[in-house]
């Protein structure tokens, strides 16, 4: 499919519907949460990850090639992604989908932050500087609402700490030598290093097992196969036929469809507090991913 200049129905459809993925996602592991402890959960995804990525790439006949300077790269930014994701599960174990999906979908918050000191061509313009202050609002009144349900600091504390571990890794992907990989190979080296390391830290946080039941087993299933490994291809896809900024556009719709199923599919309580924070946030993320004016060059005189 050839690449577009903007985004047209069937991108916006795609987009919506990604965007409602990563918000039921939430609500998957929250509900697998009860079956497996949540840091061994995450680490079980990654591993399975491992094997789902592998034979795509086999199937595409992509070699798993890392550029000079990349397969160092890789390996922290897998570390980076195995603290993101233990934050994530751990945050969606101690507070509710409504709470951590505001928080954690408070990513280009802290993406614009790190670009603006790490890169010197991703400054942040008056229209982001707006942006980052609304989103920053956002968290802190989510922060400050201790009104709704499973409101746990500890919890919400994790979510921020995922949101920052997930801006880094796409930063290490952005700006570090790992960016001369294909995105199929970014992916596969980032599960292969998280998925050892979270098995090994888990009996930290407890007993591996919970009460495992089938709905926990289709749970980690659908994580492996269809969040993490066509999820995140078909995200890739997306990227290389529409434009960057408008692809970026439709993430405030995340934290948007993360509150309703929370309320819809958890009965969670949602208080006012977490409206505004919502719309806070989500004005917020329009605004950082908000492509800048291009300004017309003169027309040339005779």
């Amino acid at each position: 499919m050839e690449r577009k200049p903007g985004i047209d129905t069937f991108g916006a459809l795609a987009l919506t519907g990604f965007a409602l993925l990563l918000a039921f996602n939430q609500v998957v592991i929250k509900v697998t949460n009860g079956g497996l402890q949540p840091v061994f959960f995450a680490g079980l995804r990654s591993l399975g990850a491992v094997l789902c990525v592998w034979l795509w790439l086999r199937y595409r006949k992509i070699p798993l090639h890392f550029p000079p300077g990349a397969l160092a790269a890789g390996l922290l930014t897998g570390v980076l992604f195995a603290g993101e994701f233990l934050c994530l599960f751990v945050a969606l174990d101690l507070t509710t989908v409504a709470r951590s999906g505001i928080i954690f979908y408070s990513m280009p918050l802290w993406m614009a932050v790190i670009a603006h000191f790490a890169t010197p061509d991703d400054r942040v313009s008056p229209i982001k500087l707006l942006g980052l202050a609304l989103a920053l609002g956002g968290v802190a009144l989510a922060f400050a609402d201790r009104q709704g349900g499973q409101a746990s600091i500890w919890g919400d504390l994790a979510a921020l700490g995922a949101a920052i571990g997930w801006a880094a890794t796409a930063m290490m992907a952005k700006a570090s030598p790992l960016r001369q990989a294909r995105p199929e190979v970014q992916l596969w080296i980032q599960v292969a290093v998280s998925g050892p390391i979270l098995v090994l830290v888990a009996p930290l946080f407890g007993d591996l097992v919970r009460d495992l039941q089938p709905i926990h087993i289709w749970g980690l299933a659908f994580q492996i196969v269809v969040v993490v490994s066509a999820g995140f291809i078909f995200w890739l896809w997306l990227l290389s036929i529409y434009p960057a900024s408008g692809v970026a556009s439709f993430s405030f719709l995340s934290p948007v469809f993360s509150v309703f199923l929370g309320w819809w599919l958890l009965g969670e309580r949602i208080t006012p507090g977490i409206w505004g924070a919502l719309l806070l946030v989500a004005a917020g993320i329009v605004l950082i991913n908000r492509p800048p004016r291009r300004v017309k060059a003169p027309a040339p005189t005779a």
